[in-house]
């Protein structure tokens, strides 16, 4: 996937006028790559679009006009873009009760080990950014990704491909059959 540069990202005040088209375009897009797992775990596949969105967010809260501050914040996102070949996203651990925080952190350790996507007849084992966990908790923001074989690219091109999240982790047994929208939406992500 091609990275984002300076040219891609609006200005403040630029981005400002057209801020809520933009924003609607992204949710609308999200729809189709956000992923529920389970009760309190959520996968937003990135691209390119979402990225953008991220940075002119940034950009936009930090009134950055400076060139050099503002390719700071690309390139730490263009970090999360995913690969030739590759699938990237951002898992959450979505939790509403705050006195459950911490038992649910320590109930997900592991996750980094036990998370895979199939393709077809194709598992995918995620791979997460390191630093993330820690022995009896992880942090509720996880950035990763699926180095996809050339077999798992091409089923992932062909419509009706069958695609499963899963979590085989004891505590958090879970998995989820994608939609076709969804599917169509990744394989974009391999052209």
């Amino acid at each position: 996937m091609k990275k984002l540069t300076l040219a891609d990202i609006r200005p403040p005040k630029v981005y400002e006028r057209a801020r809520d088209r933009a924003r609607a375009e992204v949710m609308a897009r999200k729809r189709d790559r956000r992923v529920a797992l389970g009760d309190c775990v959520t996968l937003v596949f990135e691209n390119r679009l979402t990225m953008t969105f991220q940075v002119e967010e940034m950009v936009r809260a930090e009134q950055l006009e400076d060139p050099r501050k503002i390719q700071a914040e690309i390139d730490v996102y263009n970090s999360l873009l995913p690969g030739p070949g590759e699938l990237a996203g951002t898992l959450f651990v979505e939790i509403t009760d705050s006195e459950a925080i911490r038992a649910t952190l320590h109930r997900l350790v592991g996750i980094d080990e036990q998370l895979r996507l199939a393709i077809g007849e194709v598992i995918v084992p995620a791979q997460f950014e390191a630093g993330r966990s820690e022995a009896d908790r992880i942090s509720s923001v996880q950035y990763l990704r699926f180095p996809l074989p050339a077999r798992a690219q091409e089923l992932l091109q062909q419509p009706g491909t069958r695609l499963e999240l899963a979590c085989d982790l004891p505590r958090y047994r879970q998995s989820v059959v994608l939609p076709e929208t969804t599917r169509a939406s990744l394989a974009e992500d391999l052209l």
